[in-house]
């Protein structure tokens, strides 16, 4: 046991030297194992941590991929149900001999549709004529009438120009003859002349407002240089003689032929009655003037004139105005010869039945 030890020992002493000189390089590579360990070790460790994110990823994508074929699920299920509906659909559906017929009677259907729409425009074209040439003859009635009741021309001219406008719309060879006499018509109302009636009025109840002004004045006697006059002037001039016989020759004169008709001065209540009495005259000329009355606006003016003369004094310049327009007014004319619009009017007539009868031979097959 002891020499063991001892040998071991003297082994242990003797090459100590050698030992020394290979420790270093023992430490050396122990160092770069010991590296190498730890690069392997980080390694696995990055290494099992990209498996470990490639596992979860892969976990992720996993996930994604079932709820991605979970809504193609879904959506082959409602697809399946759409084709489900749409089977129903075209189950329900006709046959295509009875979707041919069906389309054969729709377009049978248009085509009636369109032939009633032009006989309809046909017939609403006639119509419209029909009630053209209606009112064409109205408005001859209208105008017939104007002149019977009124004897206004102008209005009558313009109504029948209304009846040819229509005639002329409906470009007819056959209204040559009602449009040649309403022509004629026209002709005839162009030449007569229409009376101003209301400027008549308005003239005479010009005059009427004057009457309330016509008042009697006395008369006023000239002397010039008569023999009284002469005979004062040769022996004082201007006296006093001569001045009293000029203010009182204004008064009184002494006439040697007084054959003419003294009128006595108006004043009072008798002057108010004449004045009334010549307003009412002149009103019932007024009154004949707007109704085309001749006789009656001859007779009130020759009443108003008569009143004038023989009740207010021709001298003086008021009573003197209004008679002279009195006169001025008796010459202008009141009423007219209006002309006869009946052949017109049956031609017009004869012309609308003529249109008639073709479709009333058409109604009776």
């Amino acid at each position: 046991m002891s020499e063991t030890v001892l040998s071991n020992t003297e082994q242990s002493s003797t090459p100590e030297a050698p030992e020394s000189s290979t420790a270093k390089p023992a430490r050396r590579s122990g160092n770069g194992l010991a590296l190498l360990a730890l690069l392997l070790g980080a390694a696995g460790v990055a290494v099992g941590g990209w498996g470990v994110w490639q596992v979860r990823q892969l976990q992720g994508s996993e996930q994604d991929q079932g709820e991605h074929l979970q809504a193609l699920n879904q959506r082959a299920d409602a697809l399946q149900q759409r084709e489900q509906q749409l089977s129903a659909q075209l189950a329900s559906l006709p046959a295509a001999s009875e979707l041919e017929d069906r389309r054969r009677l729709v377009a049978q259907l248009q085509g009636d549709q369109q032939r009633l729409s032009q006989r309809l425009e046909t017939v609403l074209g006639e119509s419209r004529k029909e009630w053209r040439l209606a009112e064409a003859e109205h408005l001859l009635r209208l105008a017939t009438l104007r002149l019977s009741a009124l004897q206004d021309i102008t209005s009558a001219k313009a109504l029948v120009e209304g009846a040819d406008e229509i005639l002329r719309e409906q470009s007819d060879p056959g209204a040559f003859a009602a449009r040649e006499q309403l022509a004629r018509s026209l002709a005839t109302l162009s030449s007569t002349e229409q009376p101003d009636r209301t400027g008549l009025f308005l003239k005479l109840a010009a005059q009427r407002e004057l009457v309330q002004q016509l008042s009697a004045q006395s008369p006023e006697f000239d002397s010039q240089a008569d023999a009284m006059g002469a005979l004062t002037a040769d022996g004082d001039g201007a006296s006093r003689w001569s001045q009293w016989w000029a203010e009182i020759s204004k008064y009184f004169q002494i006439e040697f032929n007084a054959d003419d008709n003294v009128r006595p001065l108006l004043s009072g209540q008798s002057l108010n009655q004449l004045r009334l009495a010549l307003s009412l005259t002149i009103e019932q000329a007024q009154w004949a003037a707007l109704n085309g009355e001749a006789k009656v606006y001859t007779q009130a003016l020759d009443d108003a004139r008569s009143v004038l003369l023989a009740n207010f004094n021709p001298d003086n310049p008021q009573s003197k105005a209004m008679l002279d327009n009195l006169n001025q007014l008796a010459e202008q004319p009141v009423s007219v010869v209006t002309p006869d619009l009946s052949e017109s009017l049956a031609a017009v007539q004869a012309y609308i039945q003529r249109r008639h009868l073709p479709a009333a031979e058409g109604a009776k097959p």
